[in-house]
């Protein structure tokens, strides 16, 4: 079982935790979405059994702080 976390701007591979002590993360993760019902999920179930968390990169992020108008926008890399 593994979470995988990826920047939801540009699909860039931020980081993974690949080991067995991901299920506990796992069920903490559907707990906590359940509570959050109706919000934008960031949390994506792989056919596979794995987890993929939508974050922000670095790269992204610094871009976002410089041009704050790309917020409104929902994708804004071509």
């Amino acid at each position: 079982m593994t979470i995988r976390y990826s920047c939801r701007h540009c699909n860039t591979e931020v980081g993974s935790i690949p080991f067995s002590s991901a299920g506990e993360v796992i069920q903490q993760v559907q707990q906590t979405e359940q509570e959050h019902d109706g919000h934008e999920h960031f949390i994506e179930y792989n056919q596979d059994g794995s987890l993929t968390v939508r974050c922000i990169c670095e790269e992204c992020e610094q871009s976002l702080l410089l041009f704050p108008d790309y917020y409104a926008l929902k994708k804004w890399l071509q």
